[in-house]
């Protein structure tokens, strides 16, 4: 609000400096009198006409016509000439002649006529177009003083152009336009840094809360201001602190809880190992059952751990020149396994990538499993590398793929769709957040998309 009222007492001031500067509060501007050109050469040619000849009022009215680029003329109250060229007045500015007849002249107390400066009566003015022929016409009242007569004559100075602005004598634009770019001057510099500032704050709001949504929660934003725009940037701030604290402690409390698990887990697989050699026959598959079930709590616990470390630790991680093709091609072979499953790479083998290689392979290795397990008897596994100002890494299955309003929720932990991906095929819902958790601790970003030719197409970007 301050910069508001600022910029309206700017303002103020500069138009009261231009009206006193440059038009000085006189009553005939442009700004105050209509037609106060016409108005002050009628009363020029008022005085220079007076007891001159019809031939001497003609010449002054050409001079004063040349000077001005209009065309000049006089008319009585009844609409005769008695002025300037002689030309057929259209019908429409006739009746307005007519029509405004202007008062008789004041005498003084001898009986003689007043002096023109002292008797010009305040007779209305008149503006307006003509279309036969096309030209604006203007009017403002004279007296003409004849030697042949005793009384002034009551006329009209009628003005003719084709311009609606008379070269400046109807209508002066300048005046305004001078105005209007001061005005717009002024504001420019007046709002211009109050909202370059405003801007520069929203944008950097804008950006840290895209971060955030990212879960990027060390995203912070200025606080300098001191208005409205500061409490929300500070508020902004609290808000990706609380998260950091929140998201940080989960994950630290998944990792504190995985490990204090991994030790009964192991005691529990080591008894049943041997429980399963010493009972019979009869109660052995009971004994499997709580096997297959142990092992799959210990794989959870693991994957926990690998989700709650990675992410705890992304602040931490060095990154370093990565060349990419040799470690996708060993993930690749590590993961495909005995599967019939044919894995084809396109890398070039000179493409390098800044990551932390264990995480990086982790990412793939999670990413071409999951493929392998749900989508891996539909046809081939397709990983490609395309190098441009960023890196992006292409992972493409030929299977189902997955529902669109699904994309963004896959990389969610514990998140698995019921009719693909379940724990009877051994996932735990983990696999693709530890990606989305790797490839971000490398600074990296991961989408989901499902291709156009069909199957699921997981993309790595990473800065090379």
């Amino acid at each position: 609000m301050l910069w508001f009222f600022l910029n309206l007492l700017v303002l103020g001031g500069v138009f009261l400096a231009l009206i006193n500067l440059d038009f000085r509060f006189d009553r005939n501007s442009f700004f105050f009198a209509p037609n106060s050109r016409l108005d002050y050469l009628a009363r020029l040619i008022t005085n220079e006409t007076q007891d001159k000849t019809r031939d001497e009022r003609d010449a002054i009215l050409r001079r004063y016509a040349e000077y001005y680029r209009v065309t000049l003329y006089i008319f009585d109250d009844d609409a005769k000439q008695i002025g300037g060229p002689p030309v057929a007045l259209p019908p429409e500015i006739a009746e307005k002649i007519v029509r405004n007849k202007m008062p008789a002249p004041v005498r003084d107390g001898d009986g003689r006529p007043a002096e023109p400066k002292m008797m010009r009566p305040p007779a209305p003015f008149f503006y307006t177009k003509t279309a036969d022929p096309p030209l604006y016409w203007s009017s403002s009242p004279v007296f003409v003083f004849d030697r042949d007569l005793p009384d002034p004559v009551r006329a009209r100075l009628v003005a003719a152009s084709d311009s609606f602005t008379g070269n400046g004598l109807f209508f002066n634009p300048w005046p305004w336009l001078l105005t209007i770019g001061v005005v717009v001057a002024v504001s420019t510099a007046v709002w211009f840094p109050f909202v370059r500032g405003l801007t520069r704050n929203i944008a950097e709001m804008n950006d840290a809360a895209e971060k955030i949504a990212d879960e990027d929660f060390s995203a912070r934003v200025s606080e300098r201001r001191s208005d409205e725009l500061g409490h929300l940037g500070a508020s902004i701030n609290h808000l990706a602190q609380r998260l950091e604290g929140f998201v940080g402690g989960q994950k630290r409390f998944l990792g504190d809880v995985s490990h204090e698990l991994n030790s009964p887990l192991a005691r529990m697989q080591f008894a049943l190992s041997i429980l399963e050699d010493r009972v019979d026959e009869k109660n052995r598959g009971y004994v499997e059952d709580v096997r297959e079930e142990v092992e799959l709590m210990s794989k959870l616990v693991k994957e926990l751990l690998t989700y709650s470390k990675a992410g705890i630790k992304a602040p931490q991680i060095e990154l370093e020149r990565t060349v990419l093709r040799p470690l996708v091609e060993r993930v690749a072979e590590r993961e495909k396994g005995a599967e019939a499953v044919a894995v084809e790479i396109s890398i070039d083998p000179a493409t390098e990538v800044l990551a932390q290689p264990e995480m990086l392979a982790r990412a793939i290795a999670n990413v071409v499993r999951n493929s392998v397990r749900h989508a891996g008897r539909e046809g081939s596994i397709e990983i490609s590398a395309v190098d441009g100002n960023e890196v992006e890494l292409k992972i493409r299955d030929r299977g189902a793929g997955v529902p669109d309003d699904a994309l963004e929720k896959i990389f969610d932990p514990f998140y698995r769709l019921e009719t693909h991906r379940s724990r009877a095929t051994g996932g735990t819902g983990l696999g693709l957040a530890i990606v989305k958790t790797c490839v971000e601790a490398c600074q990296g970003k991961v989408t989901a998309q499902n291709h156009k030719d069909g199957g699921l197409e997981i993309t790595i970007r990473l800065k090379k």
